[in-house]
């Protein structure tokens, strides 16, 4: 594997970690968290170039950080191993309207 792809699993764990510190502290609620990542997510895939230019699997991994963080958020306290976290990414993704 990637040795960048191991610092990025390290990273989203980390990002996932702060977010329950967040919520923890009452600095953030989930929903607020939620609200953030998926506003993030539509960004990612919002961009014009995006839904002409890329491929589907292209915009999965566009998506897949925000995507892993609010499946992290919604299982909150059960320490999901990034392997766990990522599998429920690809199970829980729907389509592209240029995928049917």
């Amino acid at each position: 594997m990637n040795v960048s792809n191991l610092q990025l699993q390290g990273l989203y764990i980390a990002i996932a970690a702060i977010n329950e510190a967040l919520v923890a502290k009452g600095l953030l609620t989930r929903e607020e968290i939620d609200r953030a990542l998926r506003r993030a997510e539509q960004t990612a895939l919002g961009e014009d170039r995006t839904m002409e230019d890329m491929s589907p699997s292209n915009r999965d991994a566009v998506a897949f950080a925000a995507r892993l963080l609010m499946l992290a958020n919604e299982g909150a306290g059960e320490n999901a191993s990034f392997t766990e976290l990522a599998r429920r990414v690809g199970q829980t993704k729907g389509h592209y309207p240029d995928e049917m």
